[in-house]
């Protein structure tokens, strides 16, 4: 965590700055699209965005790490374990674990809602049990809280000129839009894993099941029904882009070029799969450094022009600390 960022979050406690530099490194090194968007945020607001990201990493790396040994069982204890520490952080704005009391610290700060951390946590545990999903129903169920609620948290750090609950639904379906791309970016991984993030009725409407997911995989070969899945699945995540889209418009003016900038760099992981003709199944597609160094450039230019058009918001008091006006229409 860079001292100004903060210092401009008026975090000054040196046990709590640590803590979120702890949360910083893990958004920086499993994040790398959406840090690189995070650093186009104003200054003041990039530590918040870190602790909501590095915690859901820290709960998702429990369930998720291929390098970890624990079994299921001891993978469960942890998962209780850090929901404890989290229900003891969020009720006194403390913890010991420096990843949950960053995380706590936000959501004391931003006046973040309880209720979204737990259906994020049931959504971890379901990760300890669930397999597939039979419908987009199902799937869309357990990314209300593995992906949705991640949009939601966001809201109150980013700030809204429009009322919360006209920008909640968009925000929702950011999260999910991105946790889609990764799921079609990392079907093979999460094959490995022994789960299926694609819905088993929209992959069986093109002649699609794991069994045959499973031999493309071990095979290395491919077959024309995998791909027509692939693009169906490539298609309603754009749709689900475009239910977002509305949103980003109803932000604070000075964060739209962060959020533009994440939208245009996860889509461009989708464009970059359809362009390799989705081998997803055999290896990760990734968007070009050059690309994303170009579409991070053209944020900056939109950010100074945002910049110049709206003038530096006055501070208004939170729950735990000092926000910006952006956070006050949202209140």
């Amino acid at each position: 965590m860079t001292r100004r960022e903060l210092d401009a979050a008026g975090i000054t406690d040196p046990g709590l700055r640590a803590a979120y530099a702890d949360c910083r490194r893990l958004n920086a090194r499993h994040g790398k699209t959406y840090f690189l968007a995070t650093r186009l945020l104003p200054v003041e607001r990039r530590c918040a965005v870190h602790a909501l990201y590095g915690f859901a990493r820290w709960a998702d790396d429990i369930v998720d790490d291929l390098d970890r040994r624990e079994t299921p069982e001891e993978r469960d204890r942890l998962l209780r374990r850090l929901e404890s520490d989290l229900a003891h952080g969020l009720h006194t704005g403390d913890c010991a674990e420096p990843v949950v009391r960053a995380v706590a610290d936000t959501a004391g700060r931003y006046g973040i809602e309880t209720r979204l951390f737990a259906d994020f946590m049931a959504s971890m545990r379901s990760d300890l049990s669930a397999t597939d999903y039979p419908t987009y129903g199902d799937l869309r169920s357990y990314m209300h809280g593995s992906a949705a609620v991640i949009g939601l948290q966001m809201l109150p750090v980013l700030g809204t000129v429009a009322p919360r609950e006209e920008a909640a639904p968009h925000a929702a379906a950011l999260g999910v839009a991105f946790q889609l791309t990764n799921f079609l970016r990392d079907v093979g991984e999460d094959l490995d894993r022994g789960r299926v993030y694609l819905p088993a009725d929209l992959l069986a409407a093109h002649g699609v099941d794991r069994p045959m997911l499973e031999w493309s995989r071990r095979t290395g070969l491919s077959d024309p029904r995998i791909r027509a899945a692939f693009e169906a699945v490539d298609a309603m995540t754009r749709a689900v882009y475009e239910e977002a889209e509305p949103g980003i418009d109803m932000l604070d003016p000075r964060v739209r070029p962060c959020i533009r900038t994440a939208r245009t760099l996860y889509g461009g992981i989708l464009d970059a799969i359809a362009a390799d003709g989705y081998p997803v199944l055999h290896r990760r597609c990734v968007v070009p450094r050059r690309r994303r160094a170009g579409t991070a450039a053209a944020g900056l230019v939109r950010i100074l022009g945002a910049r110049i058009r709206t003038p530096a918001p006055a501070s208004v008091v939170s729950v735990r600390g000092p926000v910006t006006q952006g956070e006050e229409y949202s209140r």
